[in-house]
Order: C-alpha cells, then sequence, then structure tokens
C-alpha cells in the first residue's frame, strides 16, 4: 500500500460539539492512525456544504441532526456519493440502534452504520473499511438490515424500469434530481442533444408526459 492509501480524510457531522472533539482527539491523529478530520459540522446544512467543500473520503454521519437528519445530508449528496473518480462514502456514528434508524440510512445510501461505544480503534478500522468501499455494521444491527431488504415487502422486479438501458438511467436519475439538461451532458460527457434523445425515450418508454412526472415516477421508487 503506498503512503495515500494508508490515509483517510473523515468529516464529522454531529450535533454535539463536544462529541466531535472526543472522536477528532481519539481517531483524528495522521501520524498514528492515518485518519485526517478535514472538516466538523452540527447541522444538515453545514454537513452539506463541508462535504462538498472537502470532498472527503468518508463521512462520519449522525442519525439525528437539526435541519432533517442524518438521512436529509445524505438525500442531497447523491451526485457526490456517485462520483466515479472520488465517491464521498458515508458512514452512521449514532447512539440510537433503532433498527428504523438504520434502516433508513442504509436506504439513503450510507455504507454502513456503528453506534458511539465502538472503541477508537475499531473506529479507525470501520473508517478505512468503508474508504475502501465495503459495509461495515455493529454486530447486531447487521441483522436489521439482512431482515429489512430481505422482506417480503422488497420492491418486485421493475419492468418499467427494465425497459430502460444503463444510460437512459443515469438520465432519468439526474432529471428527477432537478437538474438541467445542460448540467446533464456536462456531467455524462455528451451533448445537450443526447440528452434530449435520451429524455424523450425515456418519457416515451415510461408513457409519462413531461419531467414533472418523470420525477414523481422516480421518487416513488426511490430512484432519486
Amino acid at each position: 500500500m503506498s503512503e495515500e492509501q494508508h490515509r483517510a480524510r473523515v468529516v464529522l457531522v454531529d450535533d454535539h460539539r463536544m462529541f466531535r472533539t472526543g472522536v477528532r482527539a481519539e481517531i483524528g491523529r495522521p501520524e498514528e492512525t492515518g485518519v485526517e478530520v478535514v472538516g466538523e459540522a452540527a447541522d444538515v446544512d453545514q454537513a452539506v456544504s463541508v462535504i462538498a467543500a472537502t470532498r472527503p473520503d468518508v463521512v462520519l454521519l449522525d442519525v439525528h441532526l437539526p435541519g432533517g437528519g442524518g438521512v436529509e445530508v445524505l438525500r442531497r449528496s447523491t451526485t457526490l456519493m456517485a462520483d466515479p473518480e472520488h465517491p464521498v462514502r458515508f458512514l452512521a456514528l449514532s447512539v440510537s440502534d433503532a433498527a428504523e434508524d438504520v434502516i433508513g440510512v442504509i436506504r439513503g445510501g450510507a455504507r454502513g452504520y456503528v453506534t458511539k461505544t465502538i472503541t477508537g480503534s475499531d473506529l479507525v478500522k470501520a473508517v478505512f473499511q468503508v474508504a475502501e468501499g465495503d459495509a461495515v455494521f455493529s454486530p447486531r444491527l447487521a441483522g436489521f438490515v439482512l431482515d429489512a431488504f430481505a422482506s417480503t415487502d422488497a420492491p418486485p422486479v421493475d419492468e418499467d424500469l427494465d425497459r430502460l438501458t444503463q444510460r437512459e438511467r443515469e438520465v432519468l436519475r439526474l432529471i428527477a434530481r432537478g437538474y438541467a439538461y445542460k448540467e446533464i451532458a456536462k456531467q455524462l460527457f455528451i451533448s445537450v442533444k443526447t440528452v434530449e434523445s435520451h429524455v424523450s425515450a425515456v418519457l416515451r418508454k415510461l408513457q409519462l408526459s413531461n419531467r414533472h412526472e418523470l420525477t414523481r415516477w422516480a421518487t416513488a421508487r426511490r430512484l432519486v
């Protein structure tokens, strides 16, 4: 492993300043742990702007935050999570071990969930695992996630979605997130005209009339 691979840049998101200070003191010692804390935030708006500004490897995210909670931070960071070059990954770090909290943030895109009883050394290990794309859970929480995703109310195969090509799905998600055609073209390295063609194809295949209907369709299927 190179020196760079031994490092992880982290943002701490928690509304308790003393807790953030404690975590920073415990794990934020780059020379010893390899973890560098590059930013902190106490609420949703702060979190979204700090994450966008610093582009960390991992965000340690509390579930309960002023402004909409951890799930809202995830929702507003979808594009950063999907960045093919440098995805920002999220690890929930919370006092809560309630099943609905765990499942909510995992559905939102977090790569793992650990409780605040975790030791400093285990948290460092978890940060590096998540940075490398692995999923990490405190032992009893993994069961909640397995049960939730194996439950009979999991969505069946979506025949409508299966009609779309991979590129059409990418365009669909970006349209549903409110991107303009020009922004989508730039992000996918295609022309605006090609974006328009994909949107037309999506609307035709899904039998929808406009981008508002398309957004509702995508939101109902949790594709946004």
